[in-house]
């Protein structure tokens, strides 16, 4: 595009309800670029500077009630539920999508190594990675439209990624991100199952992820963990993934088997990961520990079993805080790791496969994004014109949240949904079907399933017959 990445890259209305007061926001933590909003700094190496803060901090949620709104909907489908603007975070769910680039430096790890144990434990660690943003993100992110699309080209960290909403009911997401070095390719659909429970709301994943090393001539899937959010009627929201992900290698037969353990009765099992990879005879060749608002770490089936047996005995191991300089001395990249203290108990002579980075000292105002999710609604001067018509940064219901003008957004909101409708209703009378525009319905070639297959061509920018969505 021309564009990096970062920089690209029913019965309720906040226009009838008196929206609280804006947070404070940090007046360090203002644009660090020193340009207007939709400009660019460029920084002596070339590379763009994306946005360090959204144009306006997020306004509080404490004078709504979920309740009101939920109380209606216990054990049904959330997809046809209309929520409150307040309760939502300025992103479309495709761009939460895109979240699972932010550490694409793991995809990269995996090409490089000759290893295929290590190639897997690279592996393991990008799907751990990739529900880590969603630590303490409480906020709903937009139902894309139908036909919505979003794209961000990361030059610096050298990916393309395009993704499409393929279908409204149910809500599909599809998306394709390949490596501009041509080696690799990582793509799926979702179709995340939303059910509010009392006191919870669970996001059960559906869809299969695909990740092809083309070097290596390896092609790797898996489905991600349940998502829940608990507390929604009183008390501070807070967030759980579990469930079990396995992680196959079709082309060598490994697998990689990834418990993330419920919380338990006294929260002693929050945010634990544990599991191992086996080689297709089922031999465990390493065992996975760690927490994926954290951390993950590896060490040898041997050892673990030999230190989890000294700990059940009583023995004298202590839980260790791991410190930089621990970091430095069991992973080469330790000078590139951001200074967070573990909570993991580390066992001994384990090595680091990822961690998780720092977010900007203003992240609670602003909705809890990292500095990568930050940047991802970024309009750019002069981008309208080279980006598809119905990408999410186009979207006025968006737009208007991220720049705190919360009745505006509701009310666009509000007419892009019925926009929708009346599109819907027209296409029926006419006996008309929808048809997509850059993914197509078929079969996954490793997992034998059905699967959205990315059709190609978007890179071309032919977009003279988008739909016009907005």
């Amino acid at each position: 595009t021309g564009f990096d990445s970062d920089n690209s890259s029913g019965d309720f209305s906040e226009a009838n309800h008196k929206v609280p007061e804006m947070l404070d926001r940090d007046p360090h933590q203002s644009n660090r670029t020193g340009k207007q909003n939709g400009e660019t700094e460029i920084q002596e190496n070339g590379i763009k500077r994306h946005r360090t803060s959204l144009p306006a901090p997020m306004f509080s949620r404490s004078d709504f009630s979920v309740w009101s709104i939920l109380k209606k909907c216990i054990g049904l489908e959330l997809s046809k539920i209309t929520m409150p603007i307040v309760f939502n975070e300025p992103l479309s769910f495709l761009q939460r999508i895109t979240e699972y680039m932010e550490h694409i430096y793991l995809i990269n790890k995996a090409c490089s190594h000759a290893d295929p144990l290590e190639r897997m434990q690279a592996v393991a660690a990008f799907a751990v990675s990739a529900v880590a943003s969603q630590w303490e993100r409480t906020g709903k992110p937009f139902n894309p439209l139908l036909g919505e699309t979003y794209e961000l080209t990361r030059e610096d960290l050298g990916f393309r990624f395009i993704s499409e909403q393929v279908s409204h009911h149910p809500p599909i997401s599809a998306f394709y991100s390949e490596g501009l070095n041509k080696d690799f390719i990582f793509h799926g659909s979702i179709y995340p199952k939303l059910k509010f429970w009392g006191k919870s709301i669970e996001a059960e994943p559906r869809g299969t992820i695909t990740l092809e090393l083309l070097k290596h001539n390896e092609a790797y899937t898996w489905t991600n963990p349940t998502c829940c959010v608990h507390n929604v009627i009183i008390g501070k929201l807070w967030l759980e993934q579990y469930g079990t992900v396995e992680i196959v290698n079709h082309s060598t037969g490994d697998k990689c088997v990834l418990n993330f353990k419920p919380c338990g009765l006294f929260g002693k099992e929050l945010h634990r990961v544990e599991g191992y990879i086996q080689d297709k005879y089922r031999k465990k060749l390493c065992v996975i520990y760690g927490k994926w608002t954290e951390c993950l770490w590896c060490t040898d089936p041997t050892t673990y079993e030999t230190y989890k047996k000294n700990e059940k005995r009583g023995g004298e191991q202590k839980k260790k805080l791991v410190s930089e300089d621990d970091m430095k001395s069991e992973n080469d990249e330790a000078d590139d790791m951001p200074e967070i203290q573990d909570t993991v108990q580390f066992i001994p002579g384990s090595k680091l496969l990822w961690r998780i980075n720092c977010r900007p000292p203003n992240s609670s105002q602003m909705y809890n994004f990292t500095s990568f999710a930050v940047s991802l609604n970024e309009l750019e001067k002069g981008m309208e014109g080279i980006l598809a018509p119905t990408d999410c940064r186009l979207r006025p219901d968006i737009r208007n949240m991220e720049n705190g003008n919360m009745d505006v957004a509701s009310k666009e909101k509000e007419r892009l949904e019925e926009k929708q409708r009346a599109a819907r209703k027209e296409r029926a009378k006419d006996e008309v079907e929808w048809h997509t525009r850059w993914f197509h319905q078929g079969t996954n070639p490793y997992t034998g399933t059905p699967d959205w297959l990315y059709s190609g061509g978007y890179f071309d920018r032919n977009f003279s017959d988008c739909p016009d969505i907005y």
